[in-house]
């Protein structure tokens, strides 16, 4: 632990001093782009627009044996049938053994203000939901507060419309999409994984309940940007037990996000809370340990080392997370555990070789709230490509 104290005291000093290096005002509009708005974006009048990212990580836990994995390879097609109708598909292939679809949605634009769009789509909440591409965020490995609380990747099947008007500068998104599974298998909600179990991906999805998902993004300051999401409904049950007293409970989930680049200094940060009713209904009948609300955030500055003047970067950076899946548990009907409130230092480097390409290497130290507990420390080692 001694060496990690020291790793991340130096690059905490290096963001330091980067806050008070002197930028001036003359940066763009934060207007960053996934690889789904890459291909809707595409200039070509008519044709097949092929795109995709991968991730090869080597994470090295302390005291325990390292792991190596072709963490995630992701192919994107997307046709345009004129200048109206497109269809984007993301097609993912995890740890070399998993397959899923991520993304598989027609959008058709009536005009730059409204896009109608249908199909499976993620869902827009925080940051790395939508702009989860290796190169467009720091660290090995994604955000904890995204992973446990958002859950990241969260998509689902539904239908709805999404457009900017630059004039104002505000970008909008509004879906209904059909919800979080109450019962995954044998894998109930609750826990260290908050919400996650409950994702369906889009795979044979049960649909009883409909859910509002929304999003408004705001870029008219210069080099910020901020997103306000909302996500309003229940999980979804089995028509055997879609009835049932505890068969499902109610969500509410809400987001605030910011990010901001100057030249060579940038910053991002974002709070997620989500409020679950009929908790302790689900919790007796199903023998899960769901908290009545789930919260964290994080924030994290970075600063690029190299001269703009330079085609490549090396951005150091610094985050720091907390989040709880258990941050309220009394309208639950069960006992707090303070292993699941939890929080993470994580400092290192992203070595921007060329556009869309990048080396990272980072360490993190993960600590939580029970007593007793000792944080513990990680090496990250990886790449990530984006095309």
């Amino acid at each position: 632990m001694k060496k990690a104290t020291t790793f991340l005291a130096i690059l905490i000093s290096a963001c330091a001093f980067a806050q008070t290096v002197s930028q001036d005002t003359t940066s763009t509009k934060n207007q960053q782009q996934n690889a789904v708005q890459n291909i809707l974006n595409g200039t070509a009048s008519k044709g097949i627009t092929v795109g995709g990212y991968a991730q090869i990580d080597y994470n090295q836990p302390e005291g325990g044996n390292g792991k190596m994995d072709v963490h995630r390879m992701v192919m994107l097609l997307g046709y345009k049938f004129n200048d109206k109708v497109q269809f984007v598909t993301e097609i993912e292939y995890e740890h070399v053994k998993e397959v899923y679809i991520e993304q598989a949605f027609l959008n058709y634009s009536l005009s730059d203000n409204l896009n109608i769009r249908g199909g499976l789509m993620l869902v827009p909440m925080g940051i790395v939901n939508e702009y989860h591409e290796p190169t467009t965020f720091n660290g090995v490995e994604r955000p904890n507060v995204d992973k446990s609380i958002v859950p990241t990747t969260w998509r689902e099947i539904g239908v709805g419309v999404t457009g900017k008007f630059n004039e104002a500068n505000l970008r909008y998104q509004a879906y209904i999409f059909n919800g979080f599974t109450s019962l995954n298998g044998t894998k109930t909600l609750g826990g260290s994984n908050g919400l996650r179990n409950g994702r369906q991906k889009g795979a044979e999805s049960t649909i009883n309940t409909p859910n509002l998902s929304a999003k408004v993004d705001f870029y008219g300051i210069q080099g910020l940007r901020l997103g306000l999401s909302g996500y309003f409904g229940r999980t979804q049950a089995e028509d055997a037990v879609d009835a049932t007293v505890g068969a499902d409970v109610g969500i509410s989930m809400f987001g605030l996000d910011a990010r901001y680049i100057n030249k060579r200094f940038s910053a991002r940060g974002q709070y997620i809370q989500a409020l679950i009713t009929d908790a302790e209904d689900y919790n007796n009948v199903n023998n899960a340990s769901l908290g009545s609300e789930l919260k964290g955030w994080y924030t994290e500055v970075a600063y690029n080392l190299l001269p703009l003047s330079k085609a490549q970067k090396l951005d150091a950076f610094v985050r720091y997370e907390m989040y709880d899946t258990h941050a309220a548990t009394q309208d639950a009907g069960i006992s707090r555990n303070l292993g699941f409130n939890r929080n993470d230092w994580t400092a290192g480097l992203s070595y921007h070789v060329a556009p869309g390409a990048v080396v990272k290497a980072d360490y993190q130290i993960f600590d939580n709230a029970e007593i007793g507990n000792e944080a513990i420390g990680q090496l990250n080692i990886g790449f990530g490509v984006w095309f």
